[in-house]
């Protein structure tokens, strides 16, 4: 299985740095990075420049806006493998989360993880300092949320794969692309994103139920797939009420291709 890992980003070098120094120690290292990048500035380029070690692809749009699904459906554009493994470049991954998802990969089913959200104040401290949070073990983690500076633990247990995992193959609830792996061929089916979503919120719910739509099912990867998600302050909700009309009307119908999507750019 030839997978990328598409990474969105914004003007946060410190944190894109923390990310991809996860990746430079993923247990399975046969991955391709796909860094999409929503219009940043230079420093984000010198970032992804200072990784020569790791098979990793810049793709910039200008910045007009929060244009998540846009610049996600450039990235998979500009890749051919034939998993794709969405996240951000905010959200650190535990040492074995590629090996996971491919490990899970099934025809006909999508993945969706979780994640663990950081407080302010120990995201500053992990930034500030460089501390590898993704080397870290339980005991560490334990203290953090002894402290309140992690919101929970459970995403750290390990499950098997099994039938749990298949039980809510029709939810779309909760599945986000801060965490999110699917065939490439799925997406095409799909047509990606739908970039009529700008502004923040509801791109990644409106590809998920049209993946439904397509026939793929939800395949739960919680308890196997972890991310540590580094805090940043609440995005501009303005697109929000717009937004969620779109998904509602996705929610009546049995349309499955984006209307403005991928297929710009093949």
């Amino acid at each position: 299985m030839h997978a990328a890992v598409i990474l969105t980003t914004y003007n946060r070098p410190d944190a894109l740095a923390a990310v991809l120094e996860g990746y430079l120690a993923q247990d399975d290292r046969d991955f391709e990075l796909v860094v999409a990048d929503d219009g940043s500035d230079l420093r984000t380029a010198r970032v992804v420049e200072s990784y020569p070690t790791l098979r990793i692809k810049h793709v910039w749009q200008e910045d007009r806006g929060f244009r998540a699904a846009a610049v996600r459906n450039r990235a998979v554009a500009a890749t051919h493998s034939d998993y794709i493994i969405f996240t951000d470049g905010d959200c650190v991954p535990a040492p074995g989360f590629v090996a996971a998802h491919k490990r899970l990969a099934e025809r006909g089913w999508f993945l969706a993880g979780n994640r663990i959200l950081l407080s302010e104040g120990l995201t500053r401290r992990v930034l500030a300092e460089g501390v590898p949070i993704h080397l870290w073990g339980w005991k560490r983690w334990v203290l953090e949320r002894s402290r309140r500076d992690v919101n929970r633990l459970l995403p750290l247990l390990s499950l098997p794969d099994g039938a749990l995992r298949r039980a809510q193959a029709q939810r779309w609830e909760g599945a986000k692309t801060c965490n999110l792996s699917v065939w490439r061929d799925a997406l095409l089916r799909v047509n990606g994103l739908d970039e009529s979503y700008e502004g923040w919120g509801l791109e990644d719910s409106d590809l998920v139920i049209r993946l439904l739509h397509a026939g793929e099912r939800h395949k739960n990867a919680r308890f196997a797939a972890p991310l540590f998600h580094l805090w940043h302050a609440a995005q501009p909700r303005e697109a929000l009420a717009s937004n969620a009309a779109k998904l509602e009307e996705i929610l009546r119908s049995n349309r499955l291709r984006a209307e403005r999507g991928l297929d710009q750019y093949l």
